[in-house]
């Protein structure tokens, strides 16, 4: 089975290798020593610190298994492949919600960085999904779960 391709802008490849090395060289040391400690405390099948200190080890070997995987298949969009006409990976898009007459910014990112409570959202989102491909003045239906949401296109931009 051949793994999914991680779609990332440079910005989001920095911050997954730096969550990466945070993991390995501190958090990683961080349980160890919590777990050295609980072992000193003796018995261990009662003892809640030992439990707690490798449920957290588990999870950091987890997320270290995930990034290792995310970066190996990441695909980094450059500046290079975007244009300003096109909705794409890395572009940064100014819709109104035509009918609310609301303006919004989104980032488009891929699923790796998504964040919505700082407009980035997924190219694998249902706006992110109709967003792709369409140009400035472009209107735009979106299925949501409360119905059908309509997005003018009035901006595309590339950071």
């Amino acid at each position: 089975m051949t793994e999914k391709e991680v779609i990332l802008t440079a910005a989001g490849l920095q911050k997954l290798e730096e969550e990466l090395e945070q993991l390995k060289t501190v958090k990683r040391r961080e349980v160890a020593q919590r777990i050295k400690e609980a072992i000193s405390y003796g018995d261990l099948s009662e003892n809640s610190e030992y439990e707690e200190a490798k449920n957290e080890q588990a999870f950091i070997e987890g997320r270290i298994i995930t990034l290792e995987k995310m970066l190996r298949n990441a695909r980094v969009i450059s500046g290079d492949e975007l244009n300003t006409g096109i909705v794409s990976v890395g572009s940064t898009v100014k819709v109104k919600d035509l009918e609310f007459d609301e303006e919004m910014e989104f980032k488009i990112v891929g699923s790796a960085e998504s964040d919505p409570t700082q407009n980035k959202i997924s190219n694998e989102s249902p706006v992110g999904l109709a967003l792709l491909g369409k140009s400035k003045g472009s209107i735009v239906d979106v299925n949501v779960p409360a119905g059908v949401v309509r997005y003018e296109i009035l901006d595309i931009k590339v950071d």
